[in-house]
């Protein structure tokens, strides 16, 4: 897999969190932070992630899942949304298709494309997914793993 390395800063965000199995509900909180996004005009030319905070470790009924959007307007924050920030660092970011298939087949090799690319995970920090607004709009998403 091709990646290019990238320090991104610490960043605002808004965020709505799900705890439970990682799948299709997620995709479903996606769907109402992009509906909220919306209605307060926060969403065209957005950048949006999606933060897995826990691994196969943690029980799946505990696994906590944010998507969250990049935005300096925090007090908007309120109720089901909170506010947070982007943790900065060195990552190694890979452009994959936006599909199903593409995104469980990044996840079935990152170990070993980081073992072989000879870059260290740094698994003090969670594995980004990062939906910039142009890159949807072409079918794709980008995976920001954080190494040391």
């Amino acid at each position: 897999m091709e990646y290019t390395i990238e320090k991104i800063p610490p960043q605002p965000i808004l965020y709505m969190r799900r705890t439970g199995v990682y799948g299709a509900d997620n995709f479903k909180l996606m769907i109402a932070l992009k509906e909220w996004a919306s209605l307060k005009d926060l969403f065209i030319d957005s950048i949006i992630y999606g933060i897995a905070h826990d691994d196969e470790q943690t029980p799946p009924e505990k696994c906590r899942y944010d998507v969250a959007l990049v935005t300096n307007s925090l007090h908007l924050a309120g109720g089901r949304v909170k506010q947070g920030e982007i943790p900065a660092g060195k990552y190694a970011v890979f452009i994959i298709e936006h599909t199903a298939e593409a995104v469980q087949n990044f996840w079935a090799s990152i170990v070993l494309t980081l073992q072989i690319e000879q870059l260290e995970w740094d698994n003090t920090k969670p594995i980004l997914e990062r939906y910039k607004y142009d890159l949807v709009e072409d079918g794709l998403c980008e995976f920001c793993v954080p190494i040391l």
